[in-house]
């Protein structure tokens, strides 16, 4: 029976794809862009997963998110990434790290779980923000962040770069502002789109209040594309298996 990888295999060598089984990666962040970077790895024979996140699959997820089906609703999304990460690989190993990411959790995270990749795809600036810091003060090897991918219709504007030199992105700018100010470093690799962000198309729908909520904080959604989220999550996808296969 074919494990599945042959293709990549073909592609990388047998050696190669040896060090991904056995490779770690902590993806932080299970919306539209974390899941389809998940899924790309696993697609490219990652062997080891923790998936992080608090929240659930919602009808609003259905337009983007490559796990929010009809019958996903409601579900954890580490629940349902967990089951379609073993469906494409029964073999997977997957860690699921519960609960909100902010400055208390996010060390005792990283050091529980520790990572060959770390894969930021957070959309909120707070936790955001404290899981960098955390990575950075524990010296993880190789963290890759993905910006903002609403209000971008365009996949084929991203871009790749250190934080500091990113440009463009509403979220990298404050994410840059909150990081200089507590003495970030270099190191932090960032997928990034280039395209000036759009205003929106029409006035928010009468109905229900939005259900993006920030640990309480009710955020006003903004329109997305499926095209773009999961051309980011394929982008940041691609920079880990690089550094997996890169590095010594």
């Amino acid at each position: 029976m074919e494990s599945g990888f042959e293709r990549t295999e073909r592609l990388f060598g047998a050696e190669a794809v040896e060090r991904l089984r056995r490779a770690r990666v902590f993806v932080a962040g299970l919306g539209a862009v974390g899941a389809a970077a998940a899924a790309s790895l696993a697609r490219t024979a990652v062997g080891h997963f923790v998936l992080a996140d608090f929240d659930v699959v919602r009808e609003s997820n259905l337009n983007r998110h490559p796990f929010a089906y009809r019958s996903t609703l409601g579900l954890r999304k580490t629940e349902v990434a967990a089951r379609f990460l073993r469906d494409i690989n029964p073999e997977v190993r997957i860690e699921i790290a519960e609960g909100f990411i902010d400055a208390e959790t996010a060390p005792r995270l990283l050091a529980e779980h520790p990572s060959d990749v770390l894969l930021d795809a957070i959309d909120s600036l707070l936790p955001k923000t404290e899981l960098l810091l955390a990575a950075q003060a524990a010296g993880h090897p190789c963290v890759i962040s993905c910006m903002g991918a609403a209000r971008k219709t365009d996949p084929l504007r991203l871009a790749e770069a250190d934080l500091l030199d990113t440009r463009m992105c509403p979220l990298a700018h404050l994410l840059r502002k909150r990081l200089r100010r507590r003495g970030v470093r270099r190191g932090i690799h960032c997928i990034f789109s280039l395209e000036p962000a759009a205003g929106p198309a029409a006035p928010p729908p009468e109905g229900p209040e939005p259900d993006f909520l920030d640990r309480g904080r009710r955020r006003e959604p903004m329109g997305s594309l499926h095209a773009v989220t999961s051309a980011v999550g394929a982008a940041a996808a691609a920079a880990a298996i690089r550094h997996l296969l890169e590095t010594p």
